[in-house]
Parts: structure tokens; sequence; C-alpha cells
């Protein structure tokens, strides 16, 4: 097949052609290795080098991407990008195009679906309706519209499935969490792995990496350490990733912030945790998540702690013991301490990008 994909270019705190991170890109980079003809045509909405960029594959062939920026002056930096992904789509003439990472891209999806008379798809690795974009004037009934009328729409997680199934009474909807390569994470060991960020090595440690925010319920795990802390000097906690002004990370000794880490960290840093937390909110946006860091911390076999909700209560089902209940600090903080004493393996099946792109390509040509 002959597939455009149509995103915004930075997501997830990454950049998708820069960093060649996650979902918004593996999707096309797999699909591309497998063959199909793949052009990406990203809108920056900030200032990024420009152009044409080719990503050279392991099957010889190469992934191309094409960025424009969005700029200062808002319609006309729209215009321009507008007009070039017209230009781009006439060339290449494609069979399908997948309209990925926010509201405005399912718009865009669909508008020039319409113009060139190609069947379109929508691919949403969360609930679009919760981002802040999803606020501009008039988007929504654009954004709705767009799925409505989608060929398709693929979810991040089953709960979303559901939700779009019913929202929009939509038949053909295919649930495709986001997940790893395969060989990226893995079990490492413990000591050298705390050594390798200067944290202690005899610690009972358990850490987040990812989103530091109040929306994601991190004040939570912020008041139950420092419950817990009181009575155990040997609880730490390791913190990897953005902050949160509003909800600031709390002074202690034992509170070990190492900011933003590259995402080839991320592993070693899951493997130096005794037990790994994420956390969520009973929230428009939690009630549909499926955390890409959950099958990143499962396969690197450390012990896992998260919210009973959504997509990762239907996961980790088999598993209570890993599941608190959202907003309950009580039950958050006797979890903790009950992994700690009695770590549990989680031992479930982790489908890889490949895997995930397979699946996506047959429905894509069904």
């Amino acid at each position: 097949m002959k597939i455009v994909f149509l995103t915004k270019r930075q997501y997830m705190h990454k950049d998708v052609i820069d960093d060649r991170y996650a979902r918004v890109y593996e999707l096309p980079n797999q699909l591309a290795q497998q063959g199909h003809q793949v052009r990406g045509i990203c809108l920056s909405y900030s200032k990024r080098k420009e152009g044409r960029f080719e990503h050279y594959l392991e099957n010889g062939g190469f992934l191309e991407w094409y960025s424009y920026n969005l700029g200062h002056l808002i319609l006309p930096g729209f215009w321009r990008y507008l007009q070039n992904a017209k230009l781009l789509l006439r060339d290449f003439k494609p069979d399908v195009l997948l309209g990925c990472s926010d509201c405005p891209h399912a718009v865009i999806t669909a508008y020039l679906a319409r113009r060139f008379n190609i069947p379109y798809f929508i691919d949403l690795y969360d609930n679009y309706e919760s981002f802040g974009l999803a606020k501009l004037p008039g988007i929504l009934p654009l954004y709705r519209s767009a799925l409505k009328n989608a060929t398709g729409v693929s979810c991040v997680s089953e709960p979303l499935s559901d939700f779009i199934r019913k929202r929009y009474r939509h038949a053909n909807v295919l649930t495709l969490e986001s997940t790893i390569s395969g060989g990226d994470f893995y079990p490492r060991n413990r000591f050298e792995s705390r050594n390798r960020f200067n944290l202690p090595e005899n610690a009972k440690l358990i850490g987040v990496a990812g989103s530091l925010h109040r929306n994601r319920g991190i004040d939570l795990l912020y008041n139950s350490f420092l419950q817990l802390a009181e009575s155990d000097p040997a609880l730490h906690l390791a913190l990897a990733g953005p902050n949160d002004a509003s909800c600031p990370i709390p002074e202690h000794p034992r509170i070990h912030y190492l900011g933003l880490l590259p995402h080839h960290d991320v592993n070693i840093f899951y493997n130096a945790l005794d037990l790994a937390v994420v956390c969520m909110r009973d929230t428009e946006f939690g009630r549909y998540a499926f955390p890409q860091k959950t099958y990143e911390i499962l396969a690197c076999k450390t012990p896992i702690l998260t919210a009973r909700l959504g997509a990762l209560q239907q996961t980790l089902k088999d598993y209570p013991q890993c599941l608190y209940e959202p907003e309950n600090q009580a039950d958050l903080s006797e979890k903790i301490v009950n992994l700690l004493d009695y770590p549990s393996a989680v031992d479930i099946p982790i489908p890889t990008w490949k895997d995930q792109a397979m699946r996506l390509a047959e429905w894509l040509n069904s």
C-alpha cells in the first residue's frame, strides 16, 4: 500500500522525526519495514528544521517525512502547510490517509481525504477530546464529524474503542495498544542500574517515569510516600519526567529527581526499582488511556502498581494486588507496602510494534 500519515511533530515531550519515538513514529516505521510505501507529513507547533527527511530502514528502503512549521502567524502558517500537503498527496497518490495525534489532525485528514477522494482512518493514542486543543472554537464538531465519517478508527485501549463504537455508532474500530520494539526493554542487574543514577543500592526503591502532573494523580503518590517514609527509613522515591509547578515535588532527602531521561535510559531506570508506580486519575483522559510505560515496566520484570481504572484494570485483571483504587491514598499505601514485602511478577503477552503494524496493515487493507 501507499500510506500517508498526518500528524503533529511533537508529542509526549519528544520529536517524532528527531527522536523517532513511540507510536507516532513506530507505526509508519514498521509499515515501511514491511514494504509499504509510507510518507509522514508533520505540522510542527514549535520551530524546527523544515523540509524532507529520509530515515533509512533495515529492509533497504526508507521512511519519508515532510515537516512544516506552524509559526507565530498561525493562519498563514497553516495555509502554507495545507498547500504543501496537497502537493505531496497529488504527487504520491496514496491508497489511504491515516490521521493521528490530536483533534486538528483528524479534521485535516478528513478534509484532505474528501479533497482527493481517498479513504481515511483516524488513530487515537488517547482520548483527544481531553486535550487542550479540543477547546479551540469550533473544533469539536469538526473532530466528531471526522471520526464518524472515517473508514475506520484505531484506538489505544479497549475502553476507548468501546467509547467510539457507542458514541459514534462506528462499526470498524481496532484496538491497538502502544507497546515496545521488543529489544529495548529487558531485565538488567538492579545494583548496576541504581549505580547508573547514583541511587542507594540497598533502599526500598519505588519510582515513576513519565508525566509528574497533578492531572495524573502524582500528588496521591507524594502524600503516600511522605506518610510511609516516616515509619520506614529504607523507603526511597525516584522520579523521572516533566514536573508540574502547581504540584511541586516535595523536599525530602529520600526523594531523587532525575529530570527528563533519554528514552534509552528509561529501561535502566525501571530496572533500578523495586516497584514501578503508574499514576492515573479517574478522568476523561485516565478512563481511556493505555500508558505505553505499562509494557515497558513488564518487559523489565519489575513489579508494577497502577490505578484500578480503564484499560489497566482489564490488562491486570488477574493481578488485583497490582491495582489501587483511584483517589484512595490508604489503598495506594497499603498496596505499596504489600508489593515491597511480597513482589508480584506479572506474566502477560507483550506485543511488539512490528506485531501492531502487521495488524494495522491488515486492517487498512481489509
